[in-house]
Formats: structure tokens, C-alpha cells, sequence
């Protein structure tokens, strides 16, 4: 068995049946053909056995909206050992190799990752930042508010004739969202290939447009699936993701969303946990709300990750971190920053806080409150009112919330 080693593009189609194995999938051609694109070798490590790639894991070079910035964030995916070559420690070597490659690298403060286990990341440090809540709607008798002049128009159409139109209203909507990555024409192509054999017997993918006053401020991607039971029609919605910048736009294209023709059911797998859905439906129990994990954060470069985001409230404090993997984390950090911004720097002085980075990358997207970890054993305070202070500060306006899964 050889050593990790950057693969070569060409390697490509050997690691997507690595992957289709490990995951249980089909290989499907149609499916290369659309990831081979966001494919990036030289962010990849491969082993082989007798020739054969037998471990894959990968990151993804994109822009990451923190509260009240942006950070260069490797987007870790397709990580995968084949059956055969379990617990021989391949996973373990390829997540420590990639986390000295990222730090060596310097460009990238965090990773970022969905789990396809809980249990697996947050032994290299990785910890649950943002959480997404999986809406399985009967949508029979629920009601919205009504409608109001100021909501506007809809337009329905295919998403690729207006993927401009999208990634403006994106990138616009990101900025004000943790959690949500960059997309370049790369990712856009990806995020809006609609292969069938991913469709589950559904339709195509359609967009569905709301203009308001000054132009297109909201979107949603959604699929629809036919059933029946009997003569009475039991069509389900399949929502991708709803983007909107005015609550009008929200309303709007929720209310189309709950009200299609021939369905009693929407399913939207990856609503963020303040979505305004919750406070707009007269009878929020037949969302049938159910919270589950999405983003992972690893904080790769404590001083670099703490300066480049933004705080609620004044903050100064000094936190003692440990990193078993990356040792250069470990040591006593004093924050300084606010809502402008702020700055981290090795200390001597006495620590306010302690905790691991698995928890410092619990906070990063301003998910979970330190005061919460306190709670749970995860943080510990070393002087009086730290917490109260740090509670204040590290959670955002919005809650950092899930998109597309990388």
C-alpha cells in the first residue's frame, strides 16, 4: 500500500468509483461528467493498494460568509475508504495530512465539512456549527398571511436560462449569512445540473422568480412528484433552496410553494433554523420541524479565524485553546474586537475562557452560544463574567445556516 499522494485529474474517474462505493451509489457517467468540473487535484490525497485507490479525501478552494465578513475556507468532501481497507487508521492519516497541508498552506483559517457521521469529525477537531432543520409539511389547510400590494410578481421558468439573474441575488442574500459559500460559474453549473437519475422520480427543476419594486429579490428551486391515493391527489413539493432579500419576496414564493396544484405535501431538507416559514404559517406544527447537523467547522489557524470575523458586542478576553493536531493552535489567545472588527493575538496574561478547538469552531458561525457549551461541560470559565461577555459577542443576527451540500 503507497502513501497519500495528489492525485492526477485523470484519476478522476477512479475516485468517483471509490466514492460510489463507499457511499452505496451507482457509478452514473451523467454524474461525473457534472462534478468532474469542481474537481480539484492538487486539493486531494489518494491511496492506492496494488494500484487500486482505496482512500480518497478532498477540499474544495471557495469563500466562506462568517458573521460580518468573508474567509478563504477549504471545503472538505468526497472523504472515503473502500470497504476492504477499513480501520487500518487511512481515514485518520488523510484527515491529519490534510489539516498540515491547509495550515502549512497558509490561505485558509477554517475547513468546513458535512458529516456523513456524527461520531467521525470531531476527532480531528471539527465541531457542529450550524444546524438545519428538515421541514416535512402537510401543506393541507395551512395558511399565510394574505397578500399585499408591495409583494410583487412571480415568473416560472427553467433555473439555467437565468443563472446571472441568480447568482447576483446569491451573492447579495450571502453576505448577510453565515454559513453560505461562494459560488463561481463552477459551482453555479453544479448547483443547477438537474441529472434524472438524482431527480427520484420527480420533475425537473424549476425556478421560481419573485421581482419586487427594484428588480428580482427572491428565488426558490423546486422539483415537483405526482401521487395519488385513490382518486385524491397526494403530489408532494420538493424545495432546493428559497433565497430571498425582502420579507415580501418570502411570503410571496412560500405561498405559491404551499399551494401547488394536486400536492398535500413539501419537503425542504435544509431550512435554516430562523427560517421566517416558522413565523409566517398559521399552524407551525405541520411543518413538522426536525433538527439535524450541517456544517462542521475546524478551526485551522485560531489568531487568523477569530480576527477575520466580526462580534455583536465589544469584546475583550483571552481564551486558552488546546489543539492536540496542530500544536501552533495551543496557547493563550486575547481577542480585541467588536462590530468593526477585530484582531488576536499570543498572550501571557491569565485566561478568561478554556476549551479545545472543537468548540471554538462550535462558535465560529455564531451557531451555538458560549454560555451553551458552559452548559455542557465544553467550555470552562476561568474569571468571572467572561462568559456573560463572550455570549454576548460571539452570536450573530442570523443564524448561520446550511446551502447546497459540497
Amino acid at each position: 500500500m503507497t502513501d497519500a499522494v495528489v492525485p492526477r485529474a485523470e484519476d478522476f474517474d477512479e475516485i468517483a468509483a471509490l466514492l460510489a462505493l463507499a457511499f452505496h451509489g451507482e457509478i452514473d457517467p451523467e454524474v461525473q461528467e457534472v462534478e468532474r468540473p469542481i474537481f480539484e487535484p492538487e486539493r486531494s490525497l489518494l491511496v492506492r493498494d496494488g494500484g487500486a485507490p482505496v482512500a480518497h479525501a478532498a477540499a474544495f478552494g471557495r469563500d466562506l460568509t462568517v458573521p460580518g465578513s468573508t474567509v478563504p475556507a477549504a471545503h472538505v468532501s468526497m472523504v472515503a475508504v473502500a470497504p476492504t481497507h477499513r480501520r487500518r487508521g487511512l481515514l485518520t492519516g488523510l484527515m491529519r495530512r490534510q489539516l498540515r497541508d491547509i495550515r502549512d498552506a497558509g490561505r485558509e483559517p477554517v475547513a468546513v465539512l458535512w458529516a456523513s457521521e456524527g461520531r467521525i469529525y470531531p476527532r480531528f477537531g471539527y465541531g457542529s456549527a450550524a444546524q438545519r432543520l428538515m421541514l416535512t409539511a402537510d401543506t393541507t389547510g395551512l395558511r399565510l398571511p394574505a397578500p399585499t400590494p408591495a409583494e410583487g410578481t412571480l415568473r416560472l421558468d427553467r433555473p439555467a436560462t437565468h443563472r446571472h439573474e441568480l447568482a447576483r441575488l446569491y451573492e447579495r442574500a450571502r453576505a448577510d449569512r453565515p454559513g453560505w459559500s461562494r459560488r463561481d460559474e463552477r459551482w453555479w453549473a453544479y448547483v443547477l445540473a438537474d441529472v434524472k437519475s438524482r431527480r427520484d422520480g420527480a420533475t425537473e427543476r424549476r425556478v421560481l422568480l419573485h421581482d419586487g419594486p427594484d428588480g428580482l429579490d427572491g428565488y426558490a428551486l423546486y422539483r415537483t412528484k405526482e401521487g395519488w391515493s385513490g382518486d385524491v391527489p397526494r403530489g408532494e413539493v420538493r424545495v432546493d433552496e428559497v433565497v430571498a432579500v425582502t420579507p415580501e419576496a418570502s411570503l410571496a414564493l412560500w405561498r405559491l410553494l404551499l399551494s401547488v396544484d394536486l400536492t398535500r405535501r413539501l419537503s425542504f431538507p435544509t431550512a435554516a433554523v430562523d427560517e421566517p416559514l416558522l413565523r409566517l404559517v398559521d399552524e407551525p406544527r405541520q411543518l413538522a420541524p426536525q433538527l439535524a447537523d450541517a456544517l462542521w467547522v475546524r478551526v485551522v489557524d485560531v489568531p487568523a479565524a477569530l480576527a477575520a470575523r466580526r462580534y455583536a458586542a465589544d469584546v475583550d478576553v483571552v481564551i486558552e485553546v488546546t489543539d492536540e493536531l496542530l500544536p501552533e493552535n495551543s496557547g493563550r489567545w486575547r481577542l480585541v474586537g467588536g462590530p468593526a472588527g477585530a484582531e488576536c493575538t499570543a498572550t501571557t496574561a491569565p485566561a478568561g475562557l478554556a476549551c479545545d478547538v472543537r468548540a471554538l469552531g462550535e462558535l465560529y458561525l455564531g451557531g451555538v452560544t458560549p454560555a451553551a457549551l458552559a452548559a455542557a461541560g465544553r467550555v470552562r470559565e476561568l474569571h468571572p463574567d467572561t462568559l456573560t461577555a463572550l455570549t454576548a459577542a460571539f452570536p450573530w443576527h442570523r443564524a448561520p445556516a446550511p446551502m447546497e451540500v459540497f
